[in-house]
């Protein structure tokens, strides 16, 4: 066999196809997203990315130059969209709705965007110091920003209501945000266990203990 037919014979390398930058970034990014709904944000890794991607890892580096600016992209985008979330299906017409209607009402919808889309919320309510140190300062952030939003609601909730106005809204937004961390985790972890029927029932069986027993 000749030189040039040995040439001939050896499988030609798969290169991705072009994209524009902004499209890698997204496609990237995808890729990062879903191989994080299956292992935990301290395993992701860029081969794992890039192998989900179907791109080499130089493509990677290429936009992300390390796996925490990787990370902190992908925590800003899932903070940016989780609030989006919160806007759009939180209840609109709680201003003179029964006390515990309304706070149910905002509670559950909060706790029904976590369900929608639990490996998003696991991401960005992930508690900082649990996590390696290169991720820490992108997850503070992420949280902080969920945070205030949060605050807002309760806030909003407890000046419904003035049994409420005496319970410290960031202890208690903090509380919430916790539970809808657990929540979350549940249902990525062991959906059959605990599928999202029984992670509602068990927010809107709390909400009106807390809410339905106050006289």
């Amino acid at each position: 066999m000749t030189e040039s037919g040995t040439a001939t014979e050896r499988p030609r390398r798969r290169y991705a196809p072009r994209l524009p930058p902004e499209q890698r970034r997204v496609q990237l990014l995808d890729a990062a997203f879903e191989v994080l709904t299956r292992v935990e944000l301290h395993e992701l890794s860029m081969e794992a990315v890039a192998q989900a991607a179907g791109v080499g890892k130089p493509v990677l580096y290429t936009v992300f130059k390390t796996r925490a600016d990787l990370v902190e992209a992908l925590l800003e985008r899932e903070r940016e969209l989780a609030l989006e979330q919160v806007v759009t299906t939180l209840p609109t017409d709680l201003l003179g709705a029964d006390p515990v209607v309304a706070a149910s009402s905002a509670v559950e919808a909060f706790v029904g965007v976590v369900l929608a889309n639990p490996t998003r919320w696991r991401l960005i309510l992930a508690s900082p110091g649990s996590a390696p140190a290169e991720y820490r300062a992108a997850l503070r952030s992420s949280r902080t920003g969920i945070f205030e939003q949060a605050e807002a609601l309760v806030r909003m909730g407890a000046a419904l209501d003035p049994r409420w106005a005496t319970v410290d809204s960031g202890l208690l937004t903090n509380s919430l945000l916790t539970v809808a961390e657990m929540l979350g985790g549940l249902a990525v972890s062991e959906p059959d266990e605990y599928p999202k029927q029984r992670l509602e029932g068990f927010v809107r069986a709390i909400v009106q203990l807390l809410t339905g027993g106050r006289e």
